[in-house]
């Protein structure tokens, strides 16, 4: 009888390679994979393959363990973060760790703390792994049947599914535990220039949190990028970790549905492309906080967004160009749009239509206009000496975010000067 396409793909793929060479009965012949096929040849080998996973895991979390304490090792108190190539301290400066009022970094003992933790962590982590990869059962299945699986079975698949969006929501939750009772986390919009302070009024309200599910990830709006107060970011884990348990504890209970068992591939490699799918969606949403979220992404400890450098550029031009008796406000670049301020679509004028046409929270504007209206005479008078000063340094430097980016702090400092006095 003819094979039908659809059980063939389930078929394991064959590689070329010399057969002679066995590993623990794990060789080609009886797995079709070749040794350089990695985790391919513990497919049906729940045990081993759960040996393989810890170990990583193990891996990861000693390289974040080490280079926690590499970069502790090699902070410098007087230089900003992102000029020293820092990519983890960053964020545990964030979640309010060892910093006090303006982003400045007070204590340095929370770091090294958790990068021995790191390390503590991953010696476990690899014990388990090497346990299980040589020494421990080959197969879950008869030794332990809850943990046990098989690829194709469908309801234990989607059991396991929910074990991990129930994690998935604690991990939420401690970030909402962390903002509400362990001391809070840094705001970079605190009065008087940021702070660490406890998050005490969460947004809860489904008409706001999920307000930014529904903007446009184009323009102003800026879709959940947009965000930018910490009530909304720490009130939408709130929502993020109580969905992410619900929908565990539903997907525990129940058994997939007629139509999901007939449009999903329910095999192993079919798990992974879904998960690395999904990863690539992650990272493509976290570039975009990256890039243009202050609140998220403190510019104390980050360096400036992209719009906050292209601002800077933009403002340097208008002052200078001012001055010089330009008509700053009906000028127009090459591409047609306003060289130096332009209208946005919500009607709101902006900075710099050559470089940045994004309506964003930033200190330089707020000193400068207003909902509907920017003051070009509030603009000459209050930053004619910052112009000179800051934002000619962050100009001259051209970089953002973690490249070296010269004069920002002196900004920073200035602009909150204008903002709170």
């Amino acid at each position: 009888m003819k094979t039908l396409y659809s059980l063939r793909r389930f078929y394991p793929v064959e590689t070329l390679f010399n057969g002679t060479l066995a590993l623990a009965g794990r060789d080609q012949q009886t797995t079709g994979f070749a040794w350089w096929a990695g985790n391919a040849r513990l497919i049906n080998l729940s045990g081993k393959l759960l040996g393989a996973h810890v170990a990583h895991a193990g891996l990861i979390v000693f390289w974040a363990g080490a280079m926690n304490l590499f970069e502790v090792a090699h902070f410098v108190p007087e230089k900003p973060m992102y000029e020293q190539g820092l990519i983890l301290l960053p964020h545990l400066a964030t979640l309010g760790w060892g910093v006090g009022p303006g982003g400045e970094v007070i204590d340095t003992f929370p770091y090294f703390v958790s990068g021995v933790l790191h390390l503590i962590s991953s010696a476990v982590l690899g014990f388990g792994g090497i346990y299980h990869a040589l020494l421990g059962p080959e197969t879950l299945e008869e030794s332990f049947p809850f943990f046990g699986y098989v690829w194709k079975d469908r309801n234990k698949m989607t059991t396991i599914l929910g074990i991990h969006l129930i994690l998935l929501g604690i991990g939420a939750f401690l970030l909402v535990f962390k903002a509400l009772f362990l001391g809070g986390v840094y705001d970079t919009w605190a009065p008087g220039g940021g702070d660490v302070r406890k998050i005490t009024n969460l947004t809860l309200s489904p008409s706001i949190i999920f307000g930014y599910l529904l903007k446009s990830p184009f323009g102003g709006e800026g879709w959940i990028v947009s965000v930018d107060d910490l009530e909304d970011i720490i009130g939408g884990h709130v929502w993020l970790g109580s969905i992410c348990i619900l929908g565990g504890i539903w997907h525990i209970l129940t058994k997939p549905f007629a139509w999901a068992r007939r449009a999903l591939v329910w095999s192993g490699e079919a798990y992974l492309s879904y998960s690395l799918g999904a990863l690539s969606v992650f990272g493509f949403i976290a570039c975009c906080f990256v890039w243009f979220n202050n609140t998220a992404y403190p510019s104390e400890f980050y360096g400036p967004t992209g719009p906050e450098a292209s601002q800077a550029q933009a403002f340097t031009f208008l002052v200078r160009d001012q001055r010089l008796g330009a008509n700053v406000g009906s000028a127009q670049g090459p591409t047609g749009l306003g060289k130096y301020l332009m209208r946005s679509p919500t009607g709101e004028v902006i900075f710099g239509g050559e470089t940045m046409r994004f309506g964003i929270c930033v200190l330089l504007v707020r000193t400068s206009k207003g909902s509907k209206w920017f003051g070009l005479e509030s603009a000459e008078k209050r930053h004619t000496t910052l112009a000179r000063t800051a934002f000619r340094g962050i100009y001259d430097s051209c970089s953002f975010r973690f490249l070296k980016f010269c004069g920002w702090r002196s900004y920073r400092d200035q602009c909150r000067q204008l903002c709170f006095s």
